[in-house]
């Protein structure tokens, strides 16, 4: 005895003023009566602020209640019976806000460490007290609607970026200290969600051998606690570009598909914001980081340089 929601697009991708259409099926031995098939389509924006970056007293909040986005529900079915086998129940409710409501603006799906937007469509088979109700949940996403986005071409926004060891705000092994190492490149700051982030970069001299080179996709997000603003930075992903010591002078591609439910547009709300950055990561050979092989990538060590420079994502027609 089971119930499923199967949505009629299979990347579950929807934008608002759209039909949300499928069918509820379900799978019985045997025929069962009940008290209504409801469906319910919710979104939301879930805060919560956890440790680290925040303090004592914004800890105490903990999870903040949720920014509602959306909530309607309706009965797709009245009371009755439902026959054994397979039995496909269809459906359509078109996504936008009530009139009377005051809920927020459609954000696209995003899941994140602090903060997660999320569009859910639930069914309940209602069966009275001496039964089991049946429950199925989907969860559906969310991109923002194409008459609202720019419909013309990105231009590529680069930023030309160096690495040496005057950029360094960290202490660095000796040996970096005066030797010294310079890293040029560029890399976009500016990306459309449908395109990767591209650029490269070029080792021009590092008196110590390089171990690796690596691009840190970064998610900053901001929360209003009160009267204060806590924000918190994580990782999204790594993406290596260089294994081992790399030949001087020679350019290096860099090229990075974006995941798609851990990113969405750079986002600026009253409540909170989500906003992006890349952080390269140059990994100098040294005895020292074999004692720490599963240390934080973001945290600077002495054998590590780095620079981090910020990212902003849209969405295009």
């Amino acid at each position: 005895m089971s119930v499923e929601v199967k949505l009629s697009r299979s990347n579950r991708i929807y934008r608002p003023n759209e039909p949300l259409e499928g069918k509820i099926i379900t799978k019985l031995p045997s025929s069962i009566s009940h008290s209504g098939v409801r469906l319910t389509v919710n979104g939301s924006v879930n805060l919560q602020v956890r440790g680290g970056s925040a303090g004592v007293i914004e800890s105490l909040y903990g999870v903040i209640k949720p920014i509602p986005i959306v909530n309607t529900s309706f009965e797709v079915r009245s009371s009755g019976r439902i026959a054994s086998g397979t039995t496909e129940i269809p459906f359509s409710v078109t996504l936008k806000h009530p009139r009377d409501d005051k809920s927020e603006r459609f954000y696209e799906t995003f899941h994140g460490a602090d903060i997660s937007i999320q569009y859910l469509v639930t069914v309940d088979i209602v069966r009275g007290y001496l039964y089991k109700s049946l429950h199925a949940t989907m969860e559906f996403i969310v991109e923002s609607e194409k008459a609202n986005l720019p419909d013309q071409q990105l231009s590529p926004e680069m930023v030309i970026f160096y690495i040496t060891q005057d950029t360094q705000k960290h202490s660095l092994l000796p040996e970096l200290k005066s030797g010294g190492f310079r890293v040029a490149g560029k890399i976009c700051t500016q990306c459309s969600l449908s395109d990767p982030i591209k650029g490269e970069l070029t080792v021009e001299a590092a008196a110590v051998p390089i171990h690796s080179i690596d691009i840190h996709l970064l998610r900053v997000e901001s929360i209003l606690v009160g009267e204060k603003i806590v924000t918190e930075s994580s990782l999204i992903q790594t993406t290596q570009i260089a294994d081992g010591d790399v030949c001087r002078n020679m350019a290096l591609p860099i090229y990075i598909i974006l995941p798609r439910l851990l990113t969405c547009p750079t986002t600026f709300a009253g409540p909170f914001s989500i906003e992006f950055k890349v952080s390269i990561v140059i990994t100098f050979q040294s005895e020292l980081s074999k004692l720490h092989p599963k240390s934080n990538p973001m945290t600077p060590r002495l054998w590590l340089a780095m620079e981090s420079v910020p990212l902003e994502l849209v969405r295009l027609k």
